[in-house]
């Protein structure tokens, strides 16, 4: 299972993150184009509850993540 940071922009300066763990790259494209124009909800890094409607983003990004251990 890989994770990927999925960031959301709204305009330059305002933008939501989530991270998502599926099998792939392409997978996480198909979930997120699946997801367009309507409502999702999911809790952030921080376990903040987020409703988004992907119809008011501009822009979404898809990028392997690979967490730094910081211990």
């Amino acid at each position: 299972m890989k994770e990927f940071k999925v960031t959301y922009f709204f305009d330059e300066e305002h933008y939501i993150r989530r991270f998502i763990h599926l099998e792939s790259q392409e997978i996480a494209e198909e979930l997120v184009q699946n997801e367009r124009d309507q409502y999702i909800s999911f809790r952030d890094s921080r376990g903040i509850y987020h409703e988004l409607n992907t119809r008011d983003v501009r822009v979404i990004q898809i990028s392997e993540y690979h967490r730094i251990n910081k211990s």
